[in-house]
């Protein structure tokens, strides 16, 4: 096992994207997610979920609706016994400048000092170029862009090559270009169990 660690963004990669969502009713796991999360666990992976919340920033809603949300999502999960080893969220607006809104490092920094993590033995899945520039300046083994989500439109503005199989390897890189490029976070899994657990 070389990837021990992996790092998920929420919205539009582990639920369902809703535009500042902020009513745990609304809570819907992406297909497969949960079967998909429950995979790594099952393969000896610690799960943490990193997330921009800049709602609460913004004062669309509270820092307790997004714990609301968060509560919703443990009860979807829990039926598949998946379990984040811990989650960090950024509450602050783009133009404050934070130190821990993706594709910063803070959040990073705080769970690799707490759990001793090793960035080459992790990686990151996200639905955004924010959080493959986060992979890159943490030093992760891989970044993996899915197409739920903003997925699409992001890959669209990277120029990325269209996507004809469940997922692809991307070479030569460019600094803002994912590592992978998948379907979704199942295509994801299978790109990391196929495609770096064998390396």
């Amino acid at each position: 096992m070389k990837i021990k660690n992996v790092f998920l963004d929420r919205d539009g990669t582990v639920i369902l994207e809703k535009h500042y969502l902020s009513d745990p009713k609304e809570v819907e796991l992406i297909p497969e997610a949960g079967s998909t999360l429950a995979a790594m666990q099952k393969q000896g992976c610690r799960l943490f979920l990193i997330t921009n919340q800049s709602g609460i920033g913004r004062k669309y809603f509270k820092v307790e609706d997004y714990l609301a949300v968060q509560e919703k999502l443990g009860e979807l999960l829990d039926t598949f016994q998946v379990n984040f080893t811990a989650t960090q969220y950024c509450p602050h607006r783009p133009d404050e400048n934070c130190l821990c809104r993706k594709p910063k490092t803070l959040m990073w920094d705080k769970l690799k000092k707490k759990f001793a993590l090793d960035p080459k033995e992790s990686i990151i899945i996200g639905d955004k170029e924010a959080d493959i520039l986060f992979g890159r300046n943490c030093g992760f083994k891989s970044s993996i862009l899915v197409l739920t989500g903003h997925g699409l439109k992001e890959a669209e503005k990277l120029d990325l090559p269209c996507l004809t199989d469940s997922w692809m390897k991307l070479a030569p890189q460019k600094p803002n270009w994912p590592d992978i490029v998948a379907r979704d976070i199942k295509a994801a899994w299978e790109a990391v169990r196929k495609g770096l657990m064998t390396e």
